[in-house]
């Protein structure tokens, strides 16, 4: 039966029950928050379901997912998080899609960033530490790292990092004073607060960001996930994720 059949059957059966659609479980890269919120709300608006969002780092969700934790659709910040769950046959056939694209950016303390802009390619001393994702296992640790090696810059950072959880903890590093420069993704600098824009990494110097959605083969609300999922890669989505800077990659009419 086609998607758009079922959806249909859905909707005819929760007018009739008068109840709510239970809610979309989304495990979704923490990156993508501010967006993916205001996504549900403009999908809530167009007569979709409510959507329950866990936000964390990528391999902690997908560790979750694979230890069997409930959840309906799941949004990683790289291929490899996305590969880990397919592996372990928790991925619905045909669903997988590349959905995002990002770009990483360099941020700073707001009286440092004419510096860091300016001598970030030299490795000063004065950037005695400097913020990223646990390169062993966070999305934007390893994004920063292929960075980082295609500068040649991985042998003289590498003794001052501050591996983080997330992208989002090595955004707050720089903001309390743990570290004095962060790789973060282009769309985490709308969330900072006494953190600055350095520069932004441009396409070519820096990895390919893929940010892949799957609907999950043990997904309890499977019909309400594919309908979301499909409300992600439409047009009104696709510009709210431009507004927070990412790169739309999957659409669809």
């Amino acid at each position: 039966m086609k998607i758009h059949v079922l959806v249909s059957l859905l909707l005819a059966s929760v007018m009739v029950s008068g109840q709510s659609p239970p809610p979309v479980a989304v495990s979704a890269a923490i990156s993508l928050s501010e967006s993916l919120e205001e996504a549900a709300k403009a999908y809530a608006a167009a007569g979709g379901g409510p959507v329950r969002f866990n936000f964390a780092g990528s391999n902690v969700l997908a560790r979750q997912i694979v230890n069997a934790a409930p959840a309906d659709l799941f949004i990683s910040a790289d291929e490899d998080q996305m590969n880990v769950v397919a592996k372990a046959g928790a991925l619905r056939d045909g669903t997988r899609v590349e959905l995002l694209g990002n770009q990483l950016a360099v941020v700073a303390p707001a009286d440092r960033v004419a510096f860091v802009k300016e001598q970030f390619v030299r490795a000063p001393a004065e950037i005695r530490r400097l913020a990223i994702g646990d390169p062993a296992a966070v999305p934007a640790g390893v994004y920063a790292r292929q960075y980082l090696e295609k500068k040649k810059l991985w042998t003289a950072y590498e003794s001052r990092l501050v591996p983080t959880t997330n992208v989002r903890a090595a955004l707050t590093a720089v903001e309390n004073g743990a570290a004095d420069a962060a790789i973060v993704y282009v769309t985490d600098v709308a969330a900072a607060r006494n953190a600055a824009l350095a520069f932004v990494v441009p396409v070519e110097e820096g990895p390919r960001i893929v940010y892949p959605a799957a609907v999950l083969s043990a997904a309890k609300n499977q019909v309400e996930a594919e309908r979301f999922l499909s409300f992600l890669r439409g047009r009104e989505a696709a510009a709210i994720f431009r507004r927070y800077k990412f790169i739309p990659l999957s659409s669809t009419p």
